[in-house]
């Protein structure tokens, strides 16, 4: 045993087939099985959130896997609430895995009087108990240093990379950052497969619309992989996509962290261009992506697995990505 506890798992509702899948990695992981802390997280009539937890958690290492995810007031709720369960049953140390952060998005103020709202989210968990954040490709990493605690922030590009190498036989392959802000990102996964790397110029003429002005790189001829951390409303990743089939594209492939796939996001990549997405199951999407053909899930628990293993033997988790 590590002078952190014993290792647990506990999960709130957001996304349990995952919490199960980690669970099942971590104890592959560590040569033991691991199952989830019998609990249950409910509501009340009145829709208050209660939590109670039936098993010994004094002295023990605990993990809380919950995606701040749709319903992101919900889920954070139940990932407080869950937390200060554990600090008040004695739990050596908490540590919340959030695989999805949901506010992310509201990193700075773009205009007078608005909140960065996901500085309060980092201020409430870091009150709420919380020892140690485990995330998975935050919308901007400078989020990490909002928090006044360890955040280790996990990266999808590995597990992209080795399923385009296996999908993708062209050799005539080029990454594609869907706006300025996502180049590193794109860029980081042209490195594992030794492809060039285009620019998406857009204008947003109103919030959750976006308008393909430019493509800033020679895609012409070329098998296209378009890569970000968050489709929303799908608007533009289909309108990206477009501007690429229309400047003599071959095909064009999506790689995105975080499914969030609101509204007719679904039904707008089924009737699109887009010859493949592929999401993680940061979020659960199961159910909404069921029939769509040119959708596929790949799972982000063998990683998340080894990090939550390696934060309780003290291990380097930045390691994994050398």
């Amino acid at each position: 045993m590590n002078s952190n506890g014993k290792l647990k798992i506990i999960s709130g509702n957001s996304n349990l087939a995952l919490a199960k899948a980690i669970s099942k990695r971590v104890g592959l992981h560590i040569g033991e099985k691991i199952h989830l802390v019998k609990a249950r997280v409910e509501r009340f009539n009145d829709q208050e959130i209660f939590v109670e937890v039936f098993e010994n958690v004094r002295g023990e290492d605990m993990f809380i896997v919950q995606s701040t995810s749709n319903p992101a007031n919900d889920n954070l709720m139940e990932l407080l609430i869950i937390a200060d369960a554990l600090k008040r049953s004695s739990a050596k140390r908490i540590t919340a895995i959030i695989p999805y952060f949901g506010y992310a998005r509201q990193d700075r103020r773009t205009k007078a009087r608005t909140p960065i709202s996901a500085k309060l989210v980092a201020n409430i968990l870091t009150e709420s108990g919380i020892n140690r954040v485990l995330t998975l490709d935050l919308h901007a990493s400078q989020i990490q240093g909002f928090f006044d605690i360890p955040v280790d922030n996990l990266f999808t590009t590995p597990i992209f990379a080795r399923h385009a190498r296996k999908k993708i036989k062209s050799k005539k392959i080029i990454c594609v950052a869907p706006d300025v802000g996502g180049t590193e990102r794109a860029r980081a996964l042209g490195k594992f497969l030794n492809a060039g790397l285009a620019i998406i110029d857009k204008r947003r003429p109103a919030p959750g619309k976006s308008e393909v002005m430019n493509v800033v790189g020679y895609v012409k001829g070329k098998t296209c992989i378009i890569v970000d951390d968050i489709i929303d409303s799908g608007g533009t990743i289909v309108n990206a996509s477009n501007a690429l089939i229309e400047r003599g594209a071959k095909e064009v492939h999506v790689y995105v962290t975080h499914g969030v796939l609101s509204g007719k996001a679904v039904e707008k990549i089924k009737n699109s261009k887009i010859k493949r997405l592929i999401i993680t199951d940061t979020i659960d999407n199961s159910h909404r992506v069921k029939g769509a053909k040119n959708i596929e899930i790949l799972t982000i628990s063998h990683l998340v697995g080894e990090a939550i293993k390696r934060i309780s033997n003290s291990t380097s988790v930045s390691d994994l990505f050398r």
